[in-house]
């Protein structure tokens, strides 16, 4: 039951906690809770535009009654005037809140990485290494600083650092994209990174191996599998010598690990890495020699099906017997499906004394082998999955014999 007095350091010591509830005699809506453990908590009552508002002042311990009562005299003259003191704390609260999140680090951590993994756990962790990979000066900047004159000096540096446009172009976009879901979530009032227009990219030219690097490549991919193989051996006569667990035997196996597969597969189907790594045995159709990019792990959105040809099913069909039907296609020593590949890919290249060609550009060697073999270009940008011929008109100008079948037509 609520008792009537003064609050006063004599009082809050008398306070029961069958008392429950001590209100001030003096300041009207003032008053003090006290819970069946003992604490105590002061409290000042009033309404707002018809709405009854329990503002907390503190709590005993923290502040005395002295200063509690100072502070609901002055809440009390605030709220004279007109102010929703409540709805003015619970700003104040926010604002703490949000500048914790003020920081590039602290913002994707706390707030971006978590949204884009309910959107795509596959790429999320990929996305944000990426992103502070690229940006390392940013990461301790408040996001207001992040500005588009800062922007142009980073672009001056990765330039003369000898980055292309594209990557460049593919990293600034990230960024704004992070930032404007700061805006979007009313971290920070806006950005001015729309200010830094993108690199003009001439995608004209087209990376393919010719017939001596593609052989070489298939060399090297399998003197690789072969010299991983006969460590393998060598490892377990070691162990067997010394009594240990012996590792999986590989000889008996079409291929030491999945490097040569993959590679196999993107010469053969034209697949980006990404649709490669997250492929999935259910998707892939043996019996029919075909496979379905699903539209989760499709850059374009679009789910599309891929034909596969004699080398392709071949290679399929020998790692199906080497790791397993279930699951990923390509999956890690852990277990779980690949990430990454970058190491192996670089060191077949090396051993293949490839230079200036990455992973991606197999793609463009399978496109550009479809073109060469008179293949018509829409069905090439179908097989890659492109929206519009924009993308795969890239291709046309290896197929010369198209342009001089035309120019006869008026000869």
């Amino acid at each position: 039951m609520s008792v009537k007095a003064k609050i006063s350091n004599s009082t809050i010591r008398n306070l029961k906690p069958s008392d429950k509830r001590l209100n001030d005699t003096d300041i009207s809506g003032f008053h003090a809770r006290i819970t069946e453990s003992g604490k105590i908590k002061y409290y000042l009552f009033y309404r707002h535009n018809g709405k009854q508002v329990n503002y907390l002042l503190g709590a005993d311990g923290q502040i005395t009654p002295a200063q509690a009562r100072d502070l609901a005299k002055n809440k009390s003259a605030e709220i004279t005037k007109g102010v929703d003191v409540q709805a003015v704390k619970k700003e104040a609260k926010e604002q703490v809140k949000l500048s914790k999140l003020s920081t590039l680090s602290a913002f994707v951590e706390q707030k971006y990485e978590p949204w884009l993994e309910t959107r795509n756990a596959k790429t999320a962790k990929r996305a944000i290494l990426n992103l502070k990979a690229a940006f390392p000066k940013f990461l301790n900047l408040q996001l207001s600083e992040i500005t588009a004159w800062e922007l142009e000096k980073w672009r001056s540096e990765q330039k003369a650092n000898g980055l292309k446009p594209a990557s460049i172009n593919r990293r600034i976009n990230t960024l704004k994209g992070c930032l404007s879901r700061a805006v979007e979530w009313e971290v920070i009032q806006g950005h001015d990174l729309n200010k830094v227009k993108a690199l003009k990219v001439d995608n004209s030219k087209v990376r393919f191996l010719d017939k001596n690097e593609e052989q070489r490549l298939r060399e090297a991919l399998q003197s690789r599998d072969a010299k991983i193989k006969e460590q393998r051996l060598s490892a377990n006569k070691f162990r067997h010598d010394r009594d240990y667990d012996l590792l999986t035997d590989l000889s008996s196996q079409s291929f030491a690990d999945y490097l040569e597969p993959i590679v196999l597969l993107g010469l053969n189907t034209g697949m980006r890495r990404g649709e490669i790594l997250t492929l999935e045995w259910q998707n892939v159709d043996l019996t029919n020699k075909n496979l379905t990019v699903i539209s989760e792990n499709a850059k374009s959105g679009k789910t599309r099906h891929i034909p596969l040809n004699n080398e392709a099913y071949d290679a399929l069909t020998r790692w199906k017997l080497d790791s397993g039907s279930s699951g990923a296609v390509f999956k890690g020593q852990d277990g779980n499906p690949l990430l990454e590949i970058r190491k192996s890919w670089a060191t077949v290249l090396d051993m293949a004394k490839i230079e200036n060609f990455r992973f991606h550009d197999l793609r463009h060697h399978f496109a550009s082998r479809l073109v060469m073999a008179s293949v018509d270009l829409n069905t090439v940008r179908e097989l890659l999955g492109h929206s519009d011929l924009t993308m795969t008109l890239r291709y046309a100008h290896l197929a010369p014999e198209h342009k001089a079948a035309a120019v006869n037509l008026i000869g």
